[in-house]
């Protein structure tokens, strides 16, 4: 679906933004370089699309008015997504120059490595960096075989000839539609969850890996077949917001969802489903440069880091 009319043009909300930072349109004219008469065209054009005033103009400067800080307020984290969006996208090209090839987990890859990558830009800035997602064991195969200099995991289990360290924790949570039965219910046991098909990750990702092991550490197996595998975190959510079936999914991945109700949390009430995030990278190789300073930003990041293997 396109985008409407009214949101294509970032640029003009990042302008609004600044001129309800700096108090004046030409102060933020400055900011952005360009000429004051070209920012208040821009801004008369925003106002013309939105459909209602969004500044209160006087000889003293430019104040935003109630419905222009209302659309500031909307604008605001959506500007901070399209700066993870450039971020993500710089990542992904391949550069024969680049210093820095890193691999992640998708969980890792979509909702933290971005504003990961924008802090080692502050910092490093003419480092190219390369990414590469996939599971938890597909990470470890590129570090392994020297195709990443770093990798981000969500594994228990690290193997042979890598080590580790634990830049942060996270938690898994049980989601379901609204609709479903467990959303009036919001909690059910280890047992219960065990015994019933899930749409879940493919064999090999951390998540699957890390419900597994959770489950083991009160004496269950998972019995069930998995209901739908699916190897995507946004396809499966698309499932479970859809009433397929409940899903097992990193809190970052669906603190969104949940903030709207379009998933309900299921508490599992006698099982521990926190788990850690490695950074992993060859043995007797300690990361240097870069790769430092991205392990570095990880551990600064993200609570509970810093445990060895």
């Amino acid at each position: 679906m396109p985008l409407p009319g009214r949101v294509t043009d970032l640029a003009s909300y990042e302008l609004l933004l600044s001129v309800a930072e700096l108090g004046s349109i030409g102060r933020a004219a400055k900011a952005h370089g360009m000429s004051q008469p070209s920012a208040s065209e821009r801004l008369r054009v925003l106002e013309a699309r939105v459909g209602v005033a969004l500044l209160e103009r006087t000889p003293r400067g430019a104040t935003l008015t109630t419905a222009g800080q209302l659309v500031a307020g909307w604008a605001a984290p959506v500007l901070a997504k399209a700066a993870d969006l450039d971020a993500g996208l710089t990542s992904l090209r391949a550069d024969r120059q680049s210093h820095l090839k890193v691999a992640a987990s998708l969980t890792v890859a979509e909702y933290l490595l971005p504003a990961w990558l924008i802090a080692l830009r502050a910092v490093s800035p003419d480092t190219a960096t390369v990414l590469t997602a996939g599971n938890s064991v597909h990470v470890a195969e590129q570090v392994l075989a020297d195709r990443a200099d770093l990798g981000f995991i969500e594994s228990t289990d690290v193997p042979a000839g890598l080590d580790s360290r634990v830049v942060g924790r996270d938690e898994l949570v049980l989601v379901v539609a609204p609709g479903h039965p467990w959303a009036r219910r919001r909690r059910i046991t280890a047992a219960k969850l065990a015994a019933t098909p899930l749409v879940s990750r493919e064999q090999g990702s951390g998540t699957r890996q890390a419900l597994r092991s959770a489950l083991r550490g009160v004496d269950l197996e998972i019995t069930a077949e998995p209901l739908l595998e699916m190897s995507s975190t946004t396809a499966i959510k698309a499932a479970a917001i859809g009433g397929i079936g409940p899903a097992v999914l990193s809190a970052h991945a669906v603190a969104a969802d949940l903030a709207t109700r379009t998933l309900v949390r299921v508490e599992v009430t006698d099982l521990n489903l926190a788990r850690a995030l490695r950074a992993v990278w060859t043995k007797g190789r300690t990361p240097r440069g870069p790769a430092s300073d991205l392990l570095t930003i990880a551990m600064r990041t993200l609570p509970g880091r810093g445990d060895r293997r």
